[in-house]
């Protein structure tokens, strides 16, 4: 069991997270410190999952070896060297081409789901937690290298875990990803082909997702491109925004 009162911190400077209401968690970000990924569970990410990316494939989805559009949801893993958190920074392997910083929400499950139905989904889950799924640009769909994916850092999380209480609908929540001094992106969790709901129901029909796992409802298609010296920060609905920079590798640079 994953349980959650309000919402869960775990900063930088110490050992454990805890859980804390809305107002300390403003009051410990507005002091600048930095922070720990708030979950340690597997992390799930979700591609073609948005109408938009879904349809900018065009007749791409019935070519070989597919020949059709996914029938079920296709994931891939963040794996552990990914995790990072509020006010980390990241290294940006090729600058030139960038890093694709995907912003998601991700489903923080709350007990051990299993065949859930879509009228039930939700009761699994302890709470959402804002996902900086980075990557690097690629035109691989279906199978894309663990190398573009996987890198340190690549799967930043926060700032904080927001109990589902506090979560009226996820499924209509606004997606804001800022560069700075750019235009930021914007996005809605409406737009997607599977909501949290039948996500879960879809994904849990052939494994079953642990207590403290993430599950991310996916990246918006046209997401921006970082480099290095970039401040970036994702927000979503009217949750404390999550915060990081890109950087160059040691010698490295634009």
């Amino acid at each position: 069991m994953f349980a959650l009162d309000d919402h869960r911190i775990h900063l930088e400077a110490e050992p454990f997270a805890r859980d804390v209401d809305a107002q300390t968690v403003g009051a410990l970000l507005a002091s600048g410190t930095a922070c720990r990924a708030p979950v340690d569970g597997t992390v799930y990410g979700t591609l073609l999952n948005d109408r938009a990316a879904l349809d900018a494939l065009g007749d791409a989805v019935n070519a070989a070896p597919y020949k059709a559009p996914p029938k079920a949801p296709v994931l891939y893993v963040k794996p552990r060297n990914t995790f990072a958190g509020h006010r980390a920074k990241v290294v940006v392997p090729d600058d030139e081409q960038g890093v694709q910083v995907g912003g998601s929400l991700g489903v923080v499950i709350g007990r051990t789901a299993c065949r859930v139905s879509v009228e039930s989904a939700l009761s699994y889950v302890a709470g959402y937690t804002i996902v900086a799924d980075l990557c690097v640009p690629h035109e691989s769909v279906y199978r894309p290298s663990v190398r573009f994916r996987a890198r340190d850092g690549f799967c930043v999380m926060g700032p904080a875990l927001v109990a589902r209480r506090h979560v009226v609908d996820p499924d209509a929540l606004r997606v804001a990803i800022s560069i700075e001094g750019k235009a930021p992106f914007m996005a809605n969790t409406s737009t997607f082909v599977r909501n949290v709901a039948r996500l879960i129901a879809d994904v849990t029909d052939f494994m079953t997702l642990a207590p403290g796992d993430v599950l991310t409802l996916g990246v918006p298609h046209g997401v921006p491109i970082a480099h290095a010296g970039d401040q970036i920060s994702i927000a979503i609905g009217d949750w404390l925004p999550l915060r990081f920079s890109m950087t160059a590798k040691e010698g490295g640079g634009r």
